[in-house]
Order: structure tokens, then sequence, then C-alpha cells
């Protein structure tokens, strides 16, 4: 019988010249006709800001997040400092937060002159260690923002009780992870409030900033649509001072076109993450590599397919794998509580021993959509070269084998 399934067959095709490490160009171009004339609707109507395709949108990416409130916003960052501000942070409120995540986490917090307080993370998830978190709460303590980080929930059962008991807040950067679940509930559900980016790179990303706020709380959802726009209502009329983070009707409009190929993305992300795991177990070069993990209840999206590279040669394989045409990329190199601009709060060299660790062995690889089999076994190709020269008996032939369930 012929196996039509490419994920699954074994194949001795050449390598190939060049693996791009994102390709936004394959997901756009079937759309092109489509996000084109969602753009020129919105230029003949000319509601530029938060017209009828921000409200279809908030709504749509609320019903994904099972919550009742979408809130658009001109990025996931400003969504953090919005959340923040709703929460009533104030200067000399803690804020827990991770230490090996996008800045926006940390910054949000000292923008409003609170301290974020960095935790360690799981190093099997690279997520908030919720332990961790616990041990880090004083009396100054307001809240925590645990991070879905490349695409798969942190614990947030764990999270959440720890939260709950201490009276905190939980604000949860999903900007990586729309479409996650943990234990079948949506990120973005789990604590007060939600926030996403619409940033290119994300899975549903736009053409430019753009992000969303999502909550149950109705009080909330009010207040952050009030705030997201100078604190105005009605028109001219300010009962509070707000910002200007409102969401552009030509994002929404080519995010809306995106939205209903989300799950069939999603699910060829799972594929191609499934397919390396296979990759690398047929070459047996898990024994020199970590392979990422689904933690069990967990819906895993892969914004980012990340492997750890052993012994000290995480930046020798990237500099082979670039030299060999294949795009990677380090997510983060400096974690935040060693950041120049946060050298005032006093963490040195090993307070986050298993943040420093994973910040000088992660290396993340092409898994966007559109990836192809033959480059997926270019990528093993090539990794399998780079071992094969330091351990003889590391064959270099890719045999995908069959797809786990990613």
């Amino acid at each position: 019988m012929t196996n039509t399934n490419p994920h699954s067959s074994m194949s001795k095709s050449q390598p190939l010249s060049s693996v791009p490490f994102l390709d936004i160009g394959r997901e756009n171009a079937p759309l092109n006709a489509e996000i084109q004339e969602a753009i020129a609707n919105v230029c003949k109507a000319g509601c530029f800001v938060m017209g009828p395709e921000c409200q279809k949108l908030e709504e749509s990416i609320a019903e994904i997040c099972g919550v009742p409130h979408g809130i658009g916003c001109a990025s996931g960052s400003d969504a953090l400092v919005l959340s923040l501000i709703v929460l009533d942070v104030k200067p000399g409120d803690e804020v827990i937060v991770p230490s090996f995540t996008f800045f926006a986490t940390a910054s949000a917090v000292w923008r409003l002159g609170a301290k974020p307080v960095f935790v360690d993370i799981d190093p099997v998830t690279y997520n908030l260690d919720p332990a961790k978190f616990e041990a880090a709460i004083t009396p100054a303590t307001k809240g925590v923002i645990p991070v879905h980080l490349f695409g798969q929930s942190a614990d947030m059962k764990a999270i959440v009780e720890i939260a709950k008991a201490n009276h905190l807040f939980v604000v949860e950067d999903a900007a990586q992870a729309v479409g996650a679940t943990c234990n079948g509930q949506p990120v973005g559900s789990l604590g007060d409030v939600g926030c996403i980016s619409f940033y290119p790179t994300k899975n549903l990303g736009g053409f430019g900033d753009g992000g969303m706020l999502v909550t149950s709380n109705n009080e909330l959802a009010e207040r952050l649509r009030l705030l997201r726009a100078h604190g105005m209502k009605p028109r001219y009329y300010h009962k509070e001072v707000g910002v200007n983070s409102r969401l552009d009707s030509i994002q929404a409009a080519v995010l809306n076109v995106k939205l209903p190929r989300l799950e069939d993305w999603t699910v060829s992300r799972r594929r191609n993450a499934g397919s390396y795991d296979e990759m690398f177990r047929a070459q047996q070069l898990n024994r020199y590599l970590t392979l990422p993990v689904t933690q069990g209840g967990m819906r895993h999206v892969w914004n980012q397919y990340t492997i750890r590279v052993l012994n000290g040669l995480r930046d020798e394989l990237r500099a082979h794998l670039q030299e060999s045409g294949v795009g990677t990329e380090i997510y983060y190199p400096v974690p935040l509580h060693q950041q120049q601009c946060f050298q005032a709060l006093g963490y040195s060299a090993g307070s986050l021993p298993e943040t420093e660790l994973a910040a000088s062995e992660v290396l993340s690889l092409p898994v966007f959509p559109e990836l192809r089999i033959e480059e997926m076994q270019t990528v093993v190709h090539h990794i399998s070269r780079f071992y094969q020269s330091r351990i003889p008996s590391v064959t270099t032939q890719v045999t995908p084998g069959v797809m786990s369930n990613a």
C-alpha cells in the first residue's frame, strides 16, 4: 500500500540549499485577494480605528478564549500595561514574573513604577515554576504574570490556586499561545485578564502591531474599553486618564481573513513538531539534544519548536546551521534579570539558575505551518552532520517514521 502521508514516508532526498526560519509570505500569498478586498472595504468605509472589523475580531477572539469579552488594543505590550492599570498596580507594588520571556512582560510592571520580581522556570516547559512563585510572595506582592511560552500553557491550576490563597491577581501573557489550552480550558480564560499579541510572527499575525485583552470580568472589561481610548466616554468626556491604544481597523480586517485558518495552521504546527520528534529520535539525536515536551493536559500550539543543545555547543551548532542555510533563532539569549536596565534590582549571576542555563542552551528551529517535509529533513540532516563530525556513530540519513501526537 502506498503511504500518502509525507510525514511518515521514507525519504532519501538530498538536503535543500536553504530553509527559512519563518516565511510569512507563504502564509499570506494564498489569502492575498481576500486580504486586499478586506483592506479595500475599510478604505471605502473610512472607519480606520475601532471600526466594525475590530468588533468582529473582538467577538471572535473572545469566543476562542471562552470568555465574554475581547478588547482590542494597539499591541500585546499595551495589553499587559492596560491589564496592570485596571488591576490597580501602583508604585511600591511587586508583581512576580518569569525572567525567561520577552521584555514586555516585565517592562509593563516597571513602567507603572512597580517592581518586577523575577522567579525561575520549570526547566522542562520553560514556564513559570509555581513553587518558585509561591516562595517569592511578600506582603508587597500584588499579582503574577505567568507566560505561556512558545505556545504551551503554564501550570495554571497550581498558579491560580496559589494566587487565590494569597489574594493576588493573575494576568496571563498569552502573546504566543492563542488557541492553546490547559486541561481543556483555553488560555486567556484562566486568570483575571489574558493578553494576546498579533505581531506578524505570532500564530495569528497581522500586518503590523495589534493586541487583544480577554476577560470574564464585566467590570474589568468596561474599564479596559475606557482606558484604551483616553478614558473617554462619551466623546470628549473623560472619566479617567487613559492611554491611546486602539486597534486599527485595517489590522482587524486582515486578522479576520486569517482567523478561520488558525486551527488548520495550529494542526500543521503540531504535525511539524511531531515530525521533528520522530526524525530526531530516529537519528538518536535526542542523546545530544533535549527535545521540547508537551505536558499532560496541555494543548501546545507551537509558536516555537525549541530544543536544548547540551555540552556548551549551542552557538557552534547555530553557526553551522547558518552556514548551511538553515534559519534559527534564540529566545532568549539574555534573561530579563540580567538586562542592563534592570541592574538596579540587584540580581546576580546564578540568581535564577534554570533560567540562566536555558538561555545558554535553547535554540528554536523552523516550525511554521507551511514548512515542507523536505525542509525539516534538511534541518535534521545538518544537525546530524554537525554531531557526526564529533561522534562518528551518528548517521546522516533522515527517516521520519510515523508521526507522533504533538
